[in-house]
């Protein structure tokens, strides 16, 4: 990913990215950058941020809206099969942004320049 010199503006509570590989901690700079191919569709866009993306304030951290979504219609379910599909949903929708998988952001990231 070609991302050298590049500004992103993050929440300034966001937690510092964690190196590759390590679990993903919600700092968002790798959905800031651009979206991974659930955020192309959302977002309908190839680069920059992903429109998915939320900032959640009470955990600090940053979240996928898509997965948001799918949590909240989990939740709400009513009857054995609502609940298995909205499961699948959630499961799949993991499965599609690399949930769980550590970090696959190679961005490094400075602070911003006193003027």
């Amino acid at each position: 990913m070609a991302t050298r010199g590049r500004i992103v503006w993050i929440e300034p509570d966001a937690p510092a990215k964690p190196p590759p590989g390590a679990p993903c901690n919600g700092c968002g700079v790798c959905c800031l950058l651009a979206p991974c191919p659930v955020g192309i569709v959302l977002s309908r866009r190839w680069r920059g941020s992903c429109a998915a993306l939320r900032w959640v304030g009470a955990e600090r951290r940053y979240r996928c809206g898509a997965l948001l979504a799918a949590e909240a219609a989990a939740r709400s379910a009513r009857g054995p099969l609502a609940r298995a599909v909205t499961r699948w949903r959630r499961w799949l929708l993991g499965r599609w942004i690399a949930a769980g998988r550590g970090c696959d952001c190679d961005a490094t990231v400075e602070p911003p320049h006193d003027p």
